[in-house]
C-alpha cells in the first residue's frame, strides 16, 4: 500500500489547494464508480449472449473484484515508486487498455476473453482505489474523515447511477432483444477508453499536495495491524458490505424480470437499476451531514437493520413492493463503505497505509458473494438468493455497535490538518 503521512502538512500549499486536491480526487471515484455499475447491465447481457448460469454470468464480478485482492499489495509498490500523479496516470492508462480489449472479445465473441478485459480494467480501477480512499480521509480532521468520505462516495455513486442509463441506451438500447450479440458492447467501452485517456493526460498538469513517505515510521512501529481487532473485524465487515452491495445491483435485471416481480425487459429493469444506486448517491449526500452530528457507530448500525428489514419483505413479497423494496436498500447502503473504513483505520497510526491496504484488498467480497448468491440462485430461485446479502448486513450491523470499539488507549490519535 502506498504510504501515507497522518495529515498532509500545513507547509504545502494553502487551504483551497487542499480543497482543489479533494475536487480532483472525487473526479476518480465518479469513474470507479461509473464503470463498477455498468457492470450491472454487463452481466444480463452477456448472460443471454453466451447462454449463462447465473454462477457463470457472476464470472464478471468475480474478475472484476477478484483484481482487487491481487492488485491492491502492487498497486501500493507501484505507487511509493513511480510517485502519485504518475500512479493515477497508470490507473486511468491500465482501465483504458481493459476496456479497448472489448472490441476484439466482441469480435470473437469468446466470454473468457470479456473477463480478461474485466480483470485488466478492474486493475487500473484498484490502482486508483487503493490511493483515492485514505487520501481523501486525511484531507482534514480525523473526527470528519467520515463526513469528507461520504461525501466522496456520493459522487462515486453519481457515477454508479448514470452508468445504468448509459448502458441501457448504449447496449441494450442499440439492438432488440432477439438479436442481442456481444458486439453491443464495443461502441461503449471505446467510448470510456477515450474519456480514461483524455482524463489521464488531465491529470498529468495537475499539482496535487506532496504526499511524504512513512516507512521509517512504520519499520519503528512494534504492533501489527492483525493485533488491531477493530481493524481486522472492519476488513470482513468491508468484504462483506462491498459483497452485499454489488451482488444485489448484479441481479436486479434479473430480478426485476420475473414474471411475479415486475415481468420487465432487460431495457426498462436496466433502467430501473440507476434508482437502486441513486437512492446511494442520495443516501451518502445525507449521510456526510448525518455523520458531522450523530455518531458513525448509530447511524450505520440503523442503515444495517433498515437493509435487513427491506431485504426480508422484498424475499417475502411479490411485484411492485417487492421491487422498491429492495431498490430502497441502496440508500441505506450509503454510508457504509466509507464509515467502516473510517472506524476500521481510525487510531492506527504508523500503520494506516498498511491497515488502508488490507482494506483495498477486502474489496474482494465483490468477487465472492455474488458467485455464492449465484449459487443459491441456481439452486433454489433469484428472489431467495437475496438471503446472501441480508446476512452480511447482520455482521455489518454487529461491527458497528460491538466490533469497531477500540482499546481506550488507542481512542485520542489527532489527525488534523
Amino acid at each position: 500500500m502506498a504510504t501515507i503521512p497522518p495529515h498532509i502538512p500545513d507547509n504545502q500549499g494553502p487551504r483551497n489547494h487542499t480543497h482543489f486536491a479533494f475536487a480532483a480526487m472525487t473526479t476518480l471515484f465518479f469513474i470507479w464508480g461509473f464503470i463498477t455499475a455498468l457492470n450491472d447491465i454487463l452481466i444480463p447481457h452477456l448472460k443471454a449472449t453466451f447462454s449463462l448460469s447465473y454462477t457463470q454470468a457472476m464470472l464478471v464480478q468475480f474478475c472484476f473484484f477478484g483484481a482487487y485482492f491481487i492488485v491492491s499489495p502492487v498497486a501500493g509498490k507501484l505507487i511509493e515508486r513511480i510517485g502519485y500523479i504518475r500512479g493515477i496516470i497508470t490507473g486511468l492508462c491500465t482501465i483504458a487498455l481493459g476496456c479497448g480489449l472489448f472490441y476484439p472479445a466482441a469480435e470473437v465473441a469468446v466470454y473468457a476473453l470479456f473477463l480478461l478485459g474485466l480483470f485488466v480494467l478492474a486493475a487500473g480501477v484498484t490502482i486508483l482505489q487503493v490511493s483515492a480512499n485514505p487520501y481523501v480521509s486525511i484531507l482534514g480532521p480525523e473526527r470528519t474523515a467520515a463526513s469528507r468520505l461520504n461525501l466522496a462516495q456520493a459522487i462515486n455513486s453519481l457515477g454508479h447511477t448514470l452508468a445504468p442509463l448509459f448502458g441501457a441506451a448504449l447496449i441494450f438500447g442499440a439492438v432488440e432483444s432477439e438479436q442481442i450479440s456481444a458486439k453491443s458492447v464495443q461502441l461503449p467501452y471505446l467510448l470510456l477508453a477515450g474519456v480514461m485517456l483524455l482524463t489521464a493526460l488531465s491529470f498529468k498538469f495537475l499539482k496535487l499536495p506532496v504526499i511524504e513517505s512513512t516507512d521509517e515510521h512504520t519499520a519503528q512501529a512494534g504492533d501489527s495491524i492483525w493485533q488491531q481487532k477493530a481493524l481486522v473485524f472492519g476488513t470482513l465487515a468491508i468484504f462483506l458490505y462491498v459483497g452485499a452491495e454489488v451482488t444485489i445491483g448484479s441481479f436486479l435485471v434479473n430480478y426485476f424480470g420475473q414474471p411475479h416481480i415486475g415481468g420487465l425487459s432487460e431495457h426498462q429493469a436496466s433502467q430501473m437499476v440507476s434508482y437502486y444506486w441513486g437512492g446511494a448517491m442520495i443516501g451518502r449526500f445525507v449521510g456526510a451531514a448525518l455523520t458531522r452530528f450523530v455518531a458513525p457507530i448509530y447511524v450505520l448500525a440503523f442503515n444495517s437493520i433498515m437493509a435487513i428489514v427491506l431485504l426480508l419483505v422484498s424475499i417475502n413479497s411479490s411485484g411492485a413492493l417487492a421491487m422498491w423494496s429492495v431498490i430502497a436498500v441502496g440508500f441505506f447502503n450509503s454510508i457504509m463503505f466509507p464509515t467502516i473504513f473510517t472506524l476500521a483505520i481510525r487510531g492506527l497510526g504508523p500503520l494506516t497505509s498498511r491497515g488502508s491496504g488490507l482494506l483495498c484488498q477486502a474489496i474482494v467480497g465483490g468477487a465472492i458473494l455474488p458467485l455464492i448468491q449465484g449459487l443459491v440462485a441456481d439452486s433454489t430461485s433469484v428472489q431467495f438468493s437475496f438471503v446472501v446479502p441480508m446476512l452480511a448486513y447482520l455482521y455489518i450491523g454487529w461491527y458497528a455497535l460491538v466490533g469497531s470499539k477500540r482499546p481506550a488507549a488507542q481512542q485520542e490519535v489527532p489527525v488534523s490538518l
